[in-house]
């Protein structure tokens, strides 16, 4: 079994989780604080049912792409490579807007969700719904995002699953730790490490939804004589070749294949290719200097309006009256 492709998802579902493990722990807390715990069945429901929602999402995505594929099976192997394409840029795209917004927003995080519940206390014959619908939302939000980089890697079967179900069980773990067991642990540093792995991460899938729609586009190329001058590259005399991607500007095969340790898990995390193309490199390296230059300024930004090096559970997080 090949559970490099389970470490992708694990990283994304542990950073995404813990944040949903930190709305709740500060749901708990402020309800204990009201002296309103009865209130606690409602926050446990709203995970519940975050997380099955979470999976049937996922369930949905999956049966569309098998669908969209049967619908005409001359063009399956155009199909299901184009929509993993897709899914991949939408999940680059959401994956990187929360991972800025995130960032940014973090020292309201506190402030936030304890005006929503406050606000829903107020509604004393619909507190438990309001309390319900936040957790909800919360779980379903980084939920999603784990989804669609599953589905955006749907063929590499059930370990992308498995993966995304041990990072919620570590994000549990350490949301246990911190609010019932008090241990002390920096936040501020966990989140930065996560970050800049999920930057590198969501690099990689920019690689990969590029060789899917070269792949796609490639498939429907040799379908007919009409689509065949879709392939604006082919090098030929070459037997590994690309359609839309350019030349190839580094071959690793011989030293570190993309298919054996450690090569694969560096491909599964990511998104290394022991053939890497053109438009492949440019696509890597943008991304990084756009996306990742940003994370790295609003984590500049974030330090200098927050509190330093703060243990999670010895101060509160910084409100936005401070």
């Amino acid at each position: 079994m090949d559970f490099s492709t389970a470490l992708p998802t694990f990283v994304i579902t542990l950073r995404e989780g813990v944040e949903a493990a930190l709305v709740v722990g500060i749901v708990l807390a402020l309800l204990k604080k009201a002296k309103q715990s009865r209130l606690n069945s409602w926050v446990y429901a709203g995970v519940g049912v975050g997380i099955v929602v979470s999976a049937l999402i996922g369930v949905l995505f999956s049966w569309i792409i098998q669908v969209l594929g049967a619908v005409n099976p001359q063009y399956t192997s155009v199909v299901e490579p184009a929509l993993e394409g897709m899914f991949s840029v939408l999940a680059i795209a959401m994956l990187s807007w929360m991972l800025i917004w995130m960032t940014k927003q973090a020292r309201f995080m506190k402030a936030t969700v304890e005006g929503a519940v406050t606000q829903a206390l107020t509604q004393n014959s619909n507190a438990g719904w309001g309390v319900f619908t936040l957790i909800l939302v919360a779980v379903v939000r980084e939920g999603f995002e784990t989804v669609l980089f599953v589905a955006a890697n749907f063929q590499q079967g059930l370990m992308p699953a498995l993966g995304a179900i041990g990072g919620l069980v570590v994000a549990s773990a350490i949301g246990v730790l911190l609010f019932k067991w008090g241990v002390k642990i920096n936040i501020r540093q966990f989140f930065q490490v996560m970050g800049v792995l999920l930057v590198l991460i969501v690099a990689g899938l920019v690689v990969s939804a590029l060789k899917h729609f070269d792949e796609a586009v490639a498939n429907l190329a040799l379908s007919s004589r009409a689509t065949e001058s879709l392939c604006f590259y082919y090098e030929r005399f070459t037997k590994v070749h690309s359609c839309i991607l350019g030349p190839m500007v580094s071959n690793t095969s011989t030293i570190l294949p993309d298919e054996k340790f450690p090569g694969i898990i560096l491909k599964s995390l990511f998104g290394y290719r022991d053939n890497l193309y053109l438009v492949q490199a440019v696509g890597y390296v943008t991304f990084l200097l756009t996306i990742g230059g940003l994370y790295f300024r609003s984590l500049g930004g974030a330090s200098s309006e927050g509190k330093k090096n703060v243990p999670f559970g010895q101060k509160p997080i910084r409100s936005a009256k401070d």
